[in-house]
């Protein structure tokens, strides 16, 4: 028997999301600039935060990796409250006031978001494994100014919502996540969170790291917008055989 086709409106579905990511992303210019940055100047910070609404003994409900142009530097856990320096890039900056401060606030974020984790409505079927919520923070600093920030959040693995937190905009990327994304942008305080975080916080680190990782860090690649978003896609996306239903509900995920 041949491999099971997956259903047509699956697949337009699947490549809707993927097309609205891609697009998302270019306008912020973090991970797809839309030109090359003069003389290597620009940089980003990324913040993965891996949120469990249940953990087992031993095992922390929030886990983080930080990483400037996709090197890592940091790694922390709940269990520890402690951020970890990874490698030279940490090492460098472990010793810093922006260090103290961003692992005290790693905490708080992760609070923050397992908060939203426990209002999220998950479909029946789904009731069996703990719900997990990834949430992905970035900032871009070029010419000495933050020039770009941006949210987006995976919900059990599955890619849900982009906000640009420059413009404050919402992307739905899959159906199931409207529900969300509405609750979530009527919240004005909610909103101003992620903002300040985003453009505020994470653009101090950035700025204060840069200082010392001036002569550290290679001269940002000048990858034209269309191959860094083939690149992109094959890690920001499962493969075909591995893309998960979208669910008929609006108001469920």
């Amino acid at each position: 028997m041949g491999s099971a086709r997956l259903p047509l409106a699956l697949v337009m579905v699947y490549l809707s999301s993927l097309l609205l990511l891609t697009e998302a992303r270019m306008t912020l210019g973090c991970e797809f600039p839309e030109r090359p940055a003069e003389e290597g100047d620009a940089h980003c910070l990324c913040l993965d935060f891996t949120i469990q609404s249940q953990s087992l003994p031993g095992q922390p409900w929030c886990a983080v990796q930080g990483s400037v142009d996709r090197k890592t530097f940091l790694q922390y856990d709940s269990d520890s409250d402690k951020a970890r320096p990874v490698g030279v890039l940490g090492e460098e900056v472990n010793t810093t006031r922006a260090w103290t401060e961003l692992t005290q606030m790693l905490g708080e974020i992760g609070r923050e978001l397992r908060s939203l984790l426990s209002g999220i409505t998950l479909e029946k079927k789904e009731h069996e494994v703990p719900p997990s919520l990834q949430a992905e923070l970035l900032c871009r600093r070029e010419a000495e100014q933050c020039a770009g920030a941006s949210w987006q959040f995976n919900i059990n693995g599955r890619t849900a919502l982009l906000l640009d937190a420059m413009s404050m905009n919402w992307t739905i990327l899959s159906p199931g996540a409207r529900g969300i994304k509405e609750e979530w942008e009527s919240d004005r305080g909610l909103a101003e969170y992620f903002r300040k975080i985003s453009v505020g916080d994470c653009n101090h680190w950035l700025r204060e790291f840069l200082e010392l990782w001036e002569t550290m860090l290679e001269p940002t690649a000048t990858l034209q917008p269309a191959q860094m978003s083939l690149n992109e896609a094959v890690t920001k996306f499962p493969r075909q055989n591995e893309v998960q239903p979208i669910m008929p509900s609006s108001t469920e995920f």
